[in-house]
């Protein structure tokens, strides 16, 4: 067992919303001209790559109880079909706006508490998860009036992501962040690779595979390492820190999103998402206030 230590975990968590973004705008680039299953599948084999000799070389255990290996492989199946949804997403968002909807994930994740667990939550926080609805309204409308469908691929990558962290904070003091990492590396690869076998000589769409030029490789290989960083500060933060305690830092990732969609892509986003992304963040954050006060309040006898 590991004990929390809040500052390291915040610190993690900090670089984590400056690297994400980064490969989320490598991702936005290679989508245009790499199928995004050969993406997908190349970013956990680079993963795989990078942390198996790690894990040799250093005696680091990567053995598993029989729970934290199925929980790993829950774990792998959520990231591989998020980063598959949030890629396809990312064809035809703006970088802050799809960050910025996936950021509806914290009022999913207060809502299931209550309905599916039972949870009281109190009119504020019900309120305040209106509020974020309708932010998250404010940035998907501009983009569905323009684009369609792929405007709500966030919204399942944040049903999607809500449930890897809770898988996440299961697992993250039992296992070392790297041999896990590793693991799930393998575990995407090896299922992945059969469809590919199957589907790519019946030309599925979306699922046959390219020779990427020597740019698209670098940008490939690129994509494998900070989405492996990325994840490996995630992991480590939820391993030093309370989800609760992390989860204000995750806003962070809007502004950071932002500010490499204008740099990267000269994207901005228009007055309604803009006002919806300030809404969804102001909202966010007031839920996670009211948790940590609850949390801080002692119960009246």
């Amino acid at each position: 067992m590991t004990t929390d230590r809040p500052l390291l975990g915040i610190m993690l968590m900090l670089m984590f919303c400056a690297i994400a973004p980064i490969g989320d705008a490598i991702a936005k680039i290679l989508g245009q001209t790499v199928p995004i299953s050969q993406l997908v599948f190349i970013r956990f084999a680079v993963q795989a790559l990078l942390l198996l000799p790690m894990v040799w070389l250093t005696g680091r255990a990567w053995r598993m109880s029989r729970r934290v290996m199925w929980l790993t492989a829950l774990r792998t199946v959520m990231h591989v079909f998020g980063i598959w949804a949030m890629v396809t997403a990312l064809k035809f968002l703006p970088l802050a706006d799809a960050i910025a909807i996936a950021f509806v994930m914290p009022f999913i994740m207060l809502l299931l508490g209550h309905y599916v667990l039972n949870e009281e939550i109190g009119w504020r926080r019900f309120g305040a998860c209106a509020v974020g609805f309708v932010g998250t309204l404010m940035v998907i409308q501009p983009s569905f009036a323009e684009v369609g469908w792929p405007a709500l691929l966030p919204v399942v990558v944040a049903i999607n992501f809500a449930f890897f962290m809770l898988v996440t904070r299961q697992i993250a003091k039992e296992t070392d962040p790297i041999s896990l990492q590793a693991v799930s590396g393998v575990m995407a690869v090896v299922f992945m690779a059969p469809i590919f076998v199957i589907a790519h000589p019946m030309q599925v769409p979306g699922l046959t595979m390219i020779t990427p030029t020597g740019h698209e490789w670098t940008l490939l290989i690129a994509i494998g390492v900070l989405g492996t960083l990325a994840h490996l500060l995630m992991t480590w933060s939820l391993r030093y820190a309370p989800s609760a305690t992390l989860a204000p830092m995750q806003y962070l990732e809007i502004p950071f999103a932002t500010a490499i969609g204008w740099i990267v892509f000269r994207d901005l986003p228009d007055g309604l998402a803009a006002l919806g992304i300030v809404v969804i963040m102001a909202s966010g954050l007031y839920i996670v206030w009211r948790e940590r006060l609850a949390i801080a309040t002692p119960p009246t006898p």
